[in-house]
């Protein structure tokens, strides 16, 4: 069986450093914004170019952090709209509905999955104050031309970089630095994956920095005296300590997952299977390599029957889920296309070459 994503093989190449950390850990008597947090968010701050990095408790939290940051600095006011892909995984939704704000859904490109920058350009109205631009499936949005709407309507730009840990972009700025702050997510099966949930927020908006750090503790400013209507939202001290370790090998394995890709890319040869759009470049760190087949339910069936587990990113558009009922009236046939034909195929840096090469036949022999 090969399967879609084995965690167990990524983290066991790091088992004697995780166990020297956990026993660090245990010494330190400290396990709460240690100096573990402390020093993880200068790597990772380091690592994406910006002066500042606040670990938090996921990446749903992130961003409803980073977004209730700007309504307490008045950047943003209650029902303001956000700008949001449509196709996006629900908490970029979630962020933006519980940070009191009105999500306005923007059909993506047929091509990269990314947030169409034409139906962008169409849904902004004097409402809109923000947009939140996922870098879907690991692939770098148009960032140029998003941050030129942008600046020509003063809106701010939010990064859900969750799924592009490491993506740089063609100027050498990577995810987490493209906008005016970002949100990452280290949920497991990230390609900066935590053993639990984790998340940070990068900016170089000191004084957002500030408020999110407040938020994220209850709103204090010191011990027991509180300045904000905040949460606990911190990221766990032994959770810093393992994705320290494991952010040194980031940009290998993100190597490792473009060679994948462009195995896939150049070898598979079948015109019922449609690859996904990938320049060459950079700015792809490949968190999923995604497919469109018309007949989705007969093609995973089929690999199935080969040993070969397939995940489907996401079968459901969130417009269209129960929770998010205001919005099942609209109709987004991109957005629906795509939750109706994609399938994510295995990729990751612990694959053996002899799997691609199964995974290829069987693919091709579809």
């Amino acid at each position: 069986m090969i399967k879609f994503l084995d965690l167990h093989k990524i983290n066991e190449r790091f088992h004697p450093e995780f166990q020297l950390k956990f026993q660090e850990f245990l010494d330190s008597g400290y396990y709460i914004l240690g100096q573990g947090v402390q020093t993880f968010e200068t790597e990772f701050a380091k690592f994406c170019g910006t002066t500042q990095a606040i670990g938090v408790g996921n990446g749903l939290d992130a961003i409803t952090l980073i977004l209730k940051g700007y309504i307490a600095l008045g950047k943003l006011h209650e029902q303001d709209e956000v700008l949001v892909p449509a196709n996006t995984y629900i908490a970029s939704i979630l962020g933006i509905i519980q940070a009191g704000l009105k999500p306005v859904f923007v059909e993506p490109d047929l091509a990269s999955y990314n947030m169409s920058v034409s139906d962008l350009e169409q849904k902004i109205t004097s409402k809109t104050k923000a947009i939140l631009v996922v870098h879907l499936y690991g692939q770098l949005a148009e960032m140029d031309a998003i941050n030129n709407l942008a600046n020509q309507n003063n809106l701010l730009i939010i990064e859900d970089a969750a799924q592009a840990h490491g993506a740089i972009y063609h100027d050498g700025r990577k995810a987490g630095n493209l906008g005016d702050a970002a949100a990452f997510s280290f949920y497991p099966s990230k390609n900066l994956g935590a053993l639990g949930d984790g998340g940070a927020v990068t900016t170089n908006d000191e004084d957002l920095a500030s408020t999110v750090k407040k938020l994220r503790n209850y709103g204090t400013t010191s011990k027991y005296v509180n300045a904000l209507v905040g949460c606990n939202s911190r990221l766990d001290e032994i959770q810093a300590l393992f994705l320290s370790v494991k952010l040194n090998l980031l940009a290998s394995d993100n190597n490792k997952r473009r060679r994948i890709a462009n195995r896939y890319l150049a070898n598979v040869k079948n015109n019922k299977i449609i690859l996904p759009l990938y320049p060459g470049s950079l700015s792809h760190v490949f968190h999923l390599f995604v497919v469109r087949v018309a007949q989705r339910e007969d093609f995973v069936s089929y690999v199935k029957k080969h040993k070969i587990e397939t995940l489907n990113h996401y079968p459901i558009p969130p417009h269209k889920q129960v929770a998010l009922s205001d919005f099942n009236h609209l109709k987004l046939p991109i957005t629906e296309q795509i939750h109706n034909t994609i399938v994510s195929l295995p990729i990751s840096p612990v694959m053996e070459d002899h799997d691609v090469d199964y995974l290829i036949n069987v693919l091709n022999a579809y």
